[in-house]
């Protein structure tokens, strides 16, 4: 009798390690996956935005990105899961499309910023004919001004305004931008030959890329391909 009871505990003692055991796993499991399943899935707003910019892919001159660098946007911050965006310059809003069109998958939200009238009520009739306006947060002013009056904190910048002033806007920015998070630039190449600089040779780009690679909580890397853009992934400082 006594055998048997030591025989039933022995059985139920890894039956419950067992169970445990399998109980990590599915945990483990899930937090691999965990990611991709905060993504939100919209078909019908993705049939939208690729209507849009499908039927306007000529149309997209006034300083715009080509769709390659747009591209190029969306997978980042879908790619890292961001979701608090700020853009400086917006145009007519062909970059702040495919920005918002990627926050829209990570249940985020897009400021960004215009000087000239013009350009930014085209871009809210563009970011409202593409489904896209509750994601956006676009404001006409100085970026000069008000980007350092801008909180944060941000997950994700892209600036494409003037040039000269990259370099200040990476250093108003810098404090509200989290660790993980990417600071993008516009126009921005490394020249395999040496040196930094973008179209026109050194200028503001290359002083802003000078400036950000010799930082050591940023690794920095150039896509060369489209209109170039430098991407600065924000690193905690050892």
């Amino acid at each position: 009798m006594a055998m048997n009871l030591n025989i039933n505990q022995f059985i139920m003692k890894n039956l419950s390690l067992l169970s445990i055991t399998n109980s990590l796993i599915l945990l483990f499991a899930v937090s691999i996956t965990s990611p991709a399943q905060t993504l939100k899935s919209n078909p019908a707003l993705d049939e939208k935005v690729k209507k849009f910019l499908n039927d306007n892919s000529r149309r997209w001159y006034d300083m715009n990105v080509p769709s390659i660098d747009g591209q190029l946007l969306h997978d980042i911050i879908v790619k890292n899961n961001y979701k608090n965006a700020l853009e400086i310059g917006t145009s007519t809003g062909h970059s702040g499309i495919w920005i918002a069109w990627a926050l829209s998958k990570t249940g985020g939200k897009l400021i960004t910023i215009e000087i000239d009238e013009g350009r930014y009520r085209r871009a809210l009739e563009n970011f409202r004919q593409a489904g896209l306006l509750e994601y956006i947060d676009a404001r006409l002013a100085d970026a000069h001004t008000l980007v350092k009056e801008l909180k944060g904190p941000f997950d994700f910048v892209f600036s494409d305004a003037d040039k000269d002033w990259y370099k200040n806007y990476f250093i108003d920015i810098d404090p509200n931008l989290k660790v993980g998070g990417c600071f993008t630039a516009h126009n921005v190449y490394e020249r395999s030959a040496g040196g930094f600089g973008g179209r026109g040779g050194y200028g503001g780009q290359g002083q802003f890329l000078e400036y950000v690679k010799s930082l050591k909580n940023y690794e920095t890397t150039v896509n060369n391909a489209g209109g170039g853009v430098s991407i600065s992934y924000k690193r905690s400082e050892k």
